[in-house]
């Protein structure tokens, strides 16, 4: 009688998770192996004063990559999760009167026109055709496609879908292309800042990342129970299917039988075998030799790229008064170009750092109270978390921000903070110094230098962010989906 391959996953990120229930649905023998104590990778909670603050991805988009995988595997996502969707996408300041942008295009619009003129309004109703445009284009051949290249996705557009491409300028940077579109600075500048979102700069991004205001626009969603709820869920589905789970286990070291994996060895010494791995973490940590130099022809050695962005962030229990927050809040900084130049070429903390907050009590209506809230602020930085910033850095980082805070209205009060850094950040994700997108989108080519989910080594794939098709939650869902499909295409099965 045959037996089913065994199947480890390394990381319990959203990659591996939905990897996981994927393989597991179909009946397969896996094991997640994670080094914390809870699912979810970079999806991860802070207590502060027994709250539990969200600490890592704070937007959740493109619900529909969710909704497949969940019917695609028997379950119903609906069923699973409470929902609420924001009409007011982010609220964003200069240090004057805010502007929100909302779910619905005509709304934005309208706002746009109070805030910078008739003409202005015009023009991003312009901008978001556009970007609507780019979206459809790329979706299916580049973002769902299991491992794109550039003629072959050009093949597949045709003359039409290809000239899409070709009118905004697919050599063109991101902030050179909004230039047409926003003659207000404030708003080529928050349209820029979507860049980020991947952990670029505006100013080196592919002038395709436009596609990011369309996805904003199809809908942006709270989660009842926090972000860490969706980790939680599959995890606990792929374990009804069969998975099994094991924390506190951290990989030391993949173990080979020949030119292919066999196992791996945890930091207390247990030995697992396997048939299949797949590796939910940054590719870099494989190449780098940080679990064994053998380990490193899984990724081309010739491989290089930019790290992404990393951050400073402070997750908080505080009472917070004086600006209007709601749930999405971003407080510029000027000259907004020296915040990347500082982060990429000079490789230190900004010294005009933007600061995002996540009020994660607040809804699109909610009045302020006197009550401690939960707040998760962030700053931009720099991906070297290998060489530790020295703590007079750190904290003239901290006094930068907050002082802009306060500069816009925000009062804080009695609070209670903790703060991760870049250094911190490279310890729970090792490999890239503390990049929390993987590689940095970098030029107009760079987008087709991400692997895919087959490694150089025959049964080891790849998920997660650092991976096809990128960065953030729904784009590392679909990495993992990617993975299980090509572990079933080895075992000469076909998805149902």
């Amino acid at each position: 009688m045959s037996t089913s391959p065994k199947i480890l996953i390394v990381g319990a990120g959203i990659g591996g998770l939905t990897a996981a229930l994927e393989l597991a649905h179909r009946g397969l023998d896996v094991t997640v192996l994670e080094k914390s104590d809870a699912p979810g990778g970079k999806i991860r909670t802070i207590k502060v004063n027994e709250a539990a603050i969200d600490s890592g991805p704070t937007v959740f988009t493109m619900r529909w990559i969710f909704e497949q995988l969940f019917a695609d595997c028997g379950e119903s996502f609906s069923a699973e999760f409470e929902l609420e969707a924001l009409d007011i996408l982010a609220r964003h300041s200069w240090g004057e009167a805010p502007l929100d942008l909302y779910a619905n295009t005509q709304k934005s619009a309208d706002a746009i026109g109070q805030f910078a003129g008739a003409r202005q309004a015009q023009l991003f109703l312009e901008f978001c055709k556009t970007a609507k445009k780019v979206y459809e284009t790329l979706n299916g051949p580049f973002i769902e496609s299991p491992r794109p290249n550039l003629l072959g996705m050009m093949s597949s557009l045709g003359v039409t879908k290809g000239k899409v491409l070709w009118d905004i300028g697919p050599f063109s940077n991101l902030w050179s292309s909004l230039a047409s579109y926003f003659p207000d600075p404030r708003l080529h500048q928050l349209f820029g800042r979507y860049a980020t979102y991947c952990g670029s700069s505006p100013y080196l991004a592919p002038a395709t990342l436009m596609l990011i205001a369309e996805v904003e626009m199809k809908g942006v969603w709270s989660i009842k129970g926090g972000m860490t709820k969706i980790p939680e869920v599959i995890a606990r589905l792929a374990q009804k299917k069969g998975c099994h789970f094991q924390y506190g286990a951290e990989v030391q070291s993949l173990q080979f039988s020949g030119a292919k994996v066999s196992g791996v060895q945890l930091t207390s010494g247990e030995v697992i075998g396997c048939d299949f791995l797949i590796f939910n973490g940054d590719i870099k940590a494989l190449q780098r030799g940080l679990l064994g130099e053998k380990a490193n022809t899984a990724i081309p050695q010739s491989l290089k790229q930019t790290d992404s962005l990393s951050a400073v962030t402070w997750s908080m229990r505080v009472r917070a008064s004086g600006f209007p927050l709601v749930r999405h809040n971003v407080f510029f900084n000027q000259p907004y170009q020296s915040e990347f130049t500082d982060i990429f070429e000079k490789q230190k903390l900004p010294e005009s750092p933007t600061v995002y907050i996540c009020a994660q009590d607040r809804t699109d209506f909610a009045n302020q109270t006197n009550d401690y809230e939960r707040l998760f602020c962030l700053v931009n930085a720099p991906a070297n978390g290998d060489n530790q910033f020295d703590d007079e850095e750190i904290e003239r980082c901290e006094q930068k921000a907050f002082s802009l805070m306060r500069q816009y209205g925000l009062q804080l009060q009695d609070a209670q903070i903790m703060r991760t850094s870049p250094h911190e950040f490279t310890k729970l994700f090792p490999g890239r110094g503390g990049a929390l997108y993987g590689q940095a989108t970098h030029g107009w080519m760079s987008s087709f230098q991400r692997l895919g989910s087959q490694s150089q080594i025959p049964n080891l794939l790849l998920a997660g962010g650092s991976t096809h098709p990128g960065p953030g939650v729904p784009m590392a869902a679909m990495s993992g989906r990617l993975a299980a499909a090509t572990l079933m295409a080895h075992l000469g099965l076909t998805k149902r």
